[in-house]
This record gives C-alpha cells, sequence and structure tokens, in this order.
C-alpha cells in the first residue's frame, strides 16, 4: 500500500479530449486505485500550447462529451476551469488554482509515460513539480525498463522521485486522432469510446469531412 502521505489526494487528468475515450477513462481507473485517490478530475484544456488547433472541437463539445462519459462514476469530475480561462493553456496555471483551492489535498497530476520523457520542457517546470505530485501510467509504446533518470533532463531530487511513482496499467492502444480518423471515413468507433460519447458525436456531427 501506498503511504507517503494521508492526506486525501486529488488527481488530475488534464487534456484537450478531443474526443474522451476508453484509454482516457481506463488511465484515470488505474490512477484511481494504484495510487488511492479520492477522485479524479477530468479538466479539458481551451488550447493546448504545442497543438494546432485545426482538428480540436469546440470546447463546449469536448466538454459536454466528457461529461457524457464520466456520468454515474462517483470518483470521475469535470471542470471547465481552463476553458472558462480560454485562450492557450499551461498546467501550471491550473495547478496554482487548484492548489489553492484545495489546501487539505495533495494534488496528483496524472500522466503517461510518454510525457514523462518530455516534463522537463514544460513551462515553470520546476514550481510544477513542486505544486503536485506527478503520478505516471505506463502507456503502449514506452518501455518501461528503459526509463532512468538520466533520461529525464531534471536536477535532483525529482528524476528518483518520478520514477517511483510510474506503475504499469492497462496496455490500451487507443487514440483520438484514430477516432476523429475514423469517424471522419465513415467507420465504426463503437468499444473505442462510451456509447454515450459515440451518440454524441453522431448528433453533433463532429469531425466529418
Amino acid at each position: 500500500m501506498d503511504t507517503l502521505s494521508q492526506r486525501p489526494r486529488l488527481g488530475v487528468l488534464g487534456g484537450t479530449f478531443n474526443p474522451v475515450h476508453l484509454g482516457h477513462l481506463i488511465m484515470a481507473k488505474d490512477a484511481l486505485e494504484q495510487f488511492e485517490l479520492s477522485k479524479v478530475l477530468f479538466v479539458p484544456c481551451a488550447q493546448p500550447p504545442h497543438k494546432s488547433p485545426t482538428e480540436l472541437a469546440p470546447a463546449r463539445h469536448r466538454l459536454a462529451m466528457l461529461e457524457a462519459a464520466v456520468e454515474g462514476d462517483l470518483h470521475f469530475e469535470v471542470s471547465d476551469m481552463e476553458i472558462q480561462r480560454g485562450g492557450v493553456t499551461y498546467t501550471i496555471d491550473t495547478l496554482r488554482v487548484l492548489a489553492e483551492n484545495n489546501p487539505e489535498a495533495e494534488i496528483c497530476f496524472i500522466i503517461g509515460a510518454d510525457s514523462l520523457m518530455e516534463l522537463h520542457l514544460w513551462k515553470d517546470i520546476s514550481h510544477l513539480l513542486k505544486l503536485c505530485r506527478i503520478v505516471t501510467i505506463a502507456r503502449p509504446g514506452v518501455d518501461l525498463a528503459a526509463l532512468h533518470k538520466l533520461n529525464l533532463n531534471l536536477p535532483d531530487p525529482w528524476p528518483e522521485r518520478l520514477l517511483a511513482d510510474v506503475r504499469s496499467g492497462h496496455m490500451i492502444d487507443i487514440s483520438s486522432t484514430d477516432i476523429r480518423y475514423r469517424v471522419a471515413e465513415g467507420m465504426c468507433i463503437r468499444y473505442l469510446v462510451s456509447p454515450a460519447v459515440d451518440m454524441y458525436i453522431t448528433e453533433h456531427s463532429l469531425y466529418r469531412r
């Protein structure tokens, strides 16, 4: 059992969720269970800093799909804080707000192992690492055995702390990019997204050419 902290742990999973798919939900559930989180907060961004907005569905649709996907799960919640803020979104800004609003909680920011290798490039990373605990869930295509503290390009003590919080999750190889392609080509996305999200995409004619 993980006993590093007795404070309630708030999991935070950010992203474009364009659209949210079962891989996102399974990753969140893996983090919830393996790190004994009290809940997971999904935070869709308004505009990511390193991605083109050309295929980004309007924020209201991405938010609605998330809310439909997690409905009924008492451990999952959705926040529109980044959408309300608008503009280009940086994780550090969101974590500052969450830390201020949840002083009693340990903020656990959930990432995939692929993001772990790029963490040193994030805005204000030294401050970000002090605001939260980064918890990493393995994703397809990343060899956990190859992860080494020298590969993280961060000063001590962060590499060892980060690597200590890496866990193997269910290796579900689903991507939003593939889902958007399949919708555009008129292909089925059943079993890749929840039925509610599948229905929403159809009803609102999202991701069609």
